[in-house]
């Protein structure tokens, strides 16, 4: 590999190589615990990273693993993993006389080079591995090298699927914006309408840097034909619509695999939206028969967008 990809791969490189606070460490050696030899990889990403360990937080985590059968005694959860990726559950150890809480998901390998690549249709993978990832730890050099390039991957097919929608000339902060823009359009997401640009402004040198990477890749073009753009819009509709269903069931899903995952859930909905909700005792031991009620409520007191 040459050229604009393999500086991209060699800046990712770099990027995930970043060390991660101790109490990331620890969590993610809690989790891999779990999970035992299975698990060949783990990523740190999302909200907490740019503050390291915010231990009033909840930190997010990836584990990749090489088989979802390794994963799990359960076949239930074999099942949902592979049907409806990723799995996802909570965890908390001590750490420097306080606690240390993340989620973390499950997905295998392969899993994740097929769903970072322009095959997929869904964004949920691409556009999130598209933004800053850390390697906590990877069983060898080749895992590693495996992580680097598809976190390369979704970066590419991010901006590959945002650019028709724009016209030349565009700056960066257009392209990452509306990429995450339109990412966040295809869940049910509890965060400030600001939030694509947040992404984008933290890490703004970042996205600039691999904006001029990517545009150098293709000879220059004028702006996208009205076909190509009509046809990139439409893919987006199609990607809000599913999107927005896996959204709904993930959240069921979420339901099980965490421990008192309806009180989890809405404590994230409360912190990024403000808007409460609390869980009547029956609601509590029954979340798959209350899920239909509570997220009607949620929605009409304007907690999804």
């Amino acid at each position: 590999m040459t050229g604009p990809a393999a500086e991209i791969e060699a800046m990712i490189g770099q990027e995930i190589d970043t060390p991660v606070p101790a109490a990331i460490q620890a969590v993610a050696e809690a989790a891999r615990e779990r999970h035992g030899p299975a698990v060949a990889g783990v990523l740190f990403y999302g909200s907490c990273l740019p503050g390291g360990a915010d231990l009033d937080g909840v930190a997010d985590l990836y584990l990749l693993v090489e088989s979802y059968t390794e994963a799990y005694r359960n076949p239930l959860l074999r099942v949902a993993n592979a049907t409806l990726p990723p799995n996802v559950f909570y965890i908390e150890t001590p750490f420097a006389e306080q606690v240390v809480r993340a989620k973390y998901a499950i997905l295998s390998l392969t899993h994740l080079e097929r769903l970072v690549s322009p095959r997929t249709l869904q964004s949920y993978f691409w556009a999130r591995f598209a933004q800053p990832v850390r390697l906590v730890w990877a069983r060898d050099a080749q895992m590693r090298a495996r992580l680097c390039t598809a976190m390369s991957q979704a970066v590419a097919t991010t901006a590959q699927e945002a650019l028709p929608l724009l016209s030349e000339p565009l700056s960066a902060q257009e392209l990452f914006r509306r990429a995450f823009q339109e990412s966040y359009r295809t869940e049910l997401r509890s965060e400030r309408a600001n939030r694509p640009a947040e992404i984008y402004d933290r890490f703004a040198q970042r996205y600039d840097r691999l904006a001029a990477l990517l545009l150098s890749q293709a000879p220059h073009q004028d702006a996208p034909s009205a076909g190509a753009a009509h046809r990139a819009a439409a893919r987006w509709r199609r990607r809000r619509w599913l999107g927005k269903l896996l959204s709904v069931l993930r959240l069921m899903k979420g339901a099980f695999t965490f421990k008192d995952g309806a009180s989890y859930l809405l404590w994230k909905i409360e912190r990024h939206s403000g808007v409460r909700q609390n869980l009547t005792p029956w609601q509590r031991r029954h979340p798959i028969l209350a899920s239909s009620v509570l997220f009607w409520r949620l929605y009409r007191k304007g907690a999804f967008r």
